[in-house]
């Protein structure tokens, strides 16, 4: 580690203005982006008696090697800039404050001409409309169902959508009116938009509305006699309201609220907050990070900026302190929102005690984390001190990519690469390769591991011809990781401590052809083979055998495995791809775009050869003569007439 001594900018240097800095370690990677009201306050606090620090931040300024700041006109603007860096660089000191889970939410797919409700995580797309988060993806699909009586929008796939058009015959949900069957024209696009724009104001929070419309029918009906339809509109309302019961009500109607709780010690801290829309607890959420500040002050701050950086931001957001900036922070989430948010700290009545509850739950969180970290984190020490000392290194190897290779007779042939740093996976740096190299027809697991280590290695030599670090401020030359060009991290910018290859002596052997025809010389290689799990060394006659109890060898079967399913993953994704392509390759005419179009409208290849020229013609970008062709290199509908190139005619027999 550096000592923060040696690149300690002069006071005199640093602006008084706001703005963002940077940390870089020694290979140029950015390991903390911060903000500041004042910079040169701010940086000076980093570079007093490390003893007066907070552990991590300590670390950080350990492993630093520069440091440089972008100077901003007010607070909001570092606030945007700070979070713009932290999702770039995703800085190794920088807590995201984020759940490792991704949690489900009920989608409406408004922006489709026909919307569909379904179950989604990850990131949102743009024009759906969206509820939850919920914390089981079964509890939304409950919910779902009993509204479907009420609400019946289509849940199907596409493909399902399309078959039921072709056919015209809907699926079963159609037949027990769960679902108003737009695919067979029983309501027209509109219609059914109306249907789905009833489902999203409901789940918005429009309950009463809804209850009170069909409580009217239902009267109407029974006053005319109408039985069937009045028990029809009652099991409805039944459905309603077993719907919301399924949500507590918390809050007076029309609240929606985030409302967050922290519980802290002096490493660790445990977030919970509760999703309250319309007046009822929609979702649950929480996570523990490590701590990265010294006040909970700072944590509040930090935390809602990662959590809203990604997500919609309600009305209300109640914290249990408010930072220090917090009318920056509020004209931020505002900025964010497109409206004003209250941002603010509950003191008395029913938002006071929902806080409570949540701390409740915190603090609970943070009691069984602890319990169960305290195993985690021996073992992954443990793991790391015995790959140490079985294979003689001299500092645990906390940075390990693992090597693997996928195919089938030869085809296809892949590679891939996972890392793992300090035991865990880091997945944004797992690579990708597409072995290019003849293997003369013949599968050859080492010629192909050659390939994948080079290519991979060969960035290690450019990282060390483009060595450098710059100084203080950011003047001077670019950091070796930094591509010069864009100012971004380049592919495959850090070193490997250990590599480990898939397999036995030869691949090792390969591998370690790589490294020496390279002249690298300091990363360390190990072959783990997985017949007897042992572990081959370069050079060595016989293998080193850990014990089938050692933490160490379990570690390594889980970077083992991780690379074997990410490039199995990868050559079955191109495998999959080139099956559906080949029988669509070598038709003139016919790109890549256009292929995709016939396989979006038909659904397989089989149908496309079932489809009929004039049929083919109505996919958009495909012509009369287009189509000719296709139907003749495809024989769809047994001998296809033959078909005048520029003028799409059919010709007769004696053309």
């Amino acid at each position: 580690m550096a000592d923060p001594v040696t690149y300690r900018p002069s006071p005199g240097s640093i602006p008084v203005d706001p703005g963002v800095y940077r940390f870089r370690d020694a290979h140029g990677r950015v390991i903390y982006v911060g903000k500041a009201k004042s910079l040169r306050s701010r940086l000076s606090s980093y570079f007093q008696d490390p003893r007066g620090l907070h552990p991590r931040t300590a670390t950080m300024v350990r492993t630093g090697a520069s440091v440089e700041w972008t100077v901003v006109a007010t607070e909001v603007e570092a606030l945007q800039l700070e979070y713009a860096w932290i999702k770039e660089f995703d800085p190794r000191f920088n807590v995201r404050y984020r759940d490792d889970k991704s949690y489900p939410y009920l989608a409406v797919t408004m922006a489709e001409e026909y919307p569909r409700a379904m179950v989604m995580r990850g990131s949102k797309r743009k024009g759906n409309r969206y509820f939850g988060p919920y914390t089981h993806a079964w509890a939304i699909r409950e919910t779902l169902d009993l509204l479907l009586r009420v609400f019946p929008v289509r849940t199907c796939s596409n493909g399902v959508f399309k078959r039921a058009e072709q056919v015209g015959r809907p699926c079963l949900l159609g037949y027990i009116d769960k679902c108003s069957a737009p695919c067979v024209g029983r309501v027209s696009a509109q219609e059914h938009q109306a249907i789905a724009e009833e489902l999203c104001d409901f789940m918005a929070g429009s309950h009463d509305r809804f209850v009170r419309r069909l409580q009217q029918r239902m009267r109407t009906a029974a006053e005319e006699m109408d039985y069937e339809q009045a028990a029809r509109l009652r099991d409805d309302i039944g459905a309603l309201t077993k719907a919301l019961e399924k949500s507590a009500v918390v809050l007076p109607d029309g609240t929606d609220a985030d409302v967050f709780a922290v519980a802290d010690d002096e490493l660790e801290v445990a977030i919970q907050v509760f999703h309250v829309r319309g007046g009822r607890i929609r979702g649950q959420r929480g996570w523990v990070a490590e701590k990265d500040a010294e006040t909970l002050e700072e944590v509040v701050q930090h935390l809602l900026q990662r959590v809203y950086g990604e997500e919609d931001v309600p009305r209300e957001v109640l914290v249990p302190v408010l930072p220090a900036d917090a009318d920056a922070l509020a004209a931020w989430l505002s900025e964010q929102r497109g409206s004003q948010v209250d941002l603010r700290v509950p003191r008395r009545g029913d938002k006071r005690a929902l806080m409570e509850t949540v701390a409740r739950n915190a603090s609970q969180a943070l009691a069984r984390h602890k319990v169960a970290r305290a195993g985690d984190l021996t073992a992954r020490s443990q793991a790391l001190q015995d790959i140490k000392e079985a294979l003689g290194l001299e500092d645990a190897p906390l940075r390990i990519e693992c090597f693997d290779i996928s195919h089938i007779q030869g085809q296809e042939v892949v590679g891939s690469m996972v890392v793992f740093e300090d035991g865990l996976p880091r997945k944004a740096e797992y690579r990708r390769f597409v072995v290019r190299g003849d293997v003369d027809g013949r599968t050859d697991d080492t010629a192909a591991m050659h390939e994948v280590l080079t290519r991979r290695m060969r960035h290690l030599v450019a990282m060390d011809d483009h060595a450098g670090v710059p100084p203080s401020g950011g003047e001077g030359g670019t950091p070796a990781g930094i591509d010069e060009e864009t100012g971004r991290p380049r592919r495959f910018a850090y070193p490997p401590n250990l590599v480990v290859v898939d397999g036995g002596a030869p691949q090792v052997a390969a591998a370690q052809r790589v490294l020496d025809d390279l002249g690298i010389e300091d990363v360390a290689l190990v072959g783990l083979a997985k017949r007897l799990e042992e572990l081959w060394l370069p050079g060595e006659e016989y293998p080193v055998v850990l014990p089938r109890t050692s933490e160490g060898l379990y570690l390594l079967q889980r970077v083992r495995d991780e690379a074997h399913r990410f490039a199995i993953t990868f050559h079955r994704q191109r495998r999959s791809k080139a099956m559906t392509a080949s029988a669509l390759d070598g038709i003139s005419g016919l790109g890549a775009a256009r292929r995709k179009a016939l396989l979006a409208r038909f659904g397989s290849v089989r149908r496309i050869k079932e489809a009929t020229p004039e049929q083919l013609a109505e996919v958009p970008g495909i012509g009369p003569g287009l189509a000719g062709r296709i139907a003749a290199e495809l024989g769809s509908q047994g001998s296809a007439p033959a078909v005048d190139p520029r003028t799409g005619e059919v010709l007769d027999d004696h053309a």
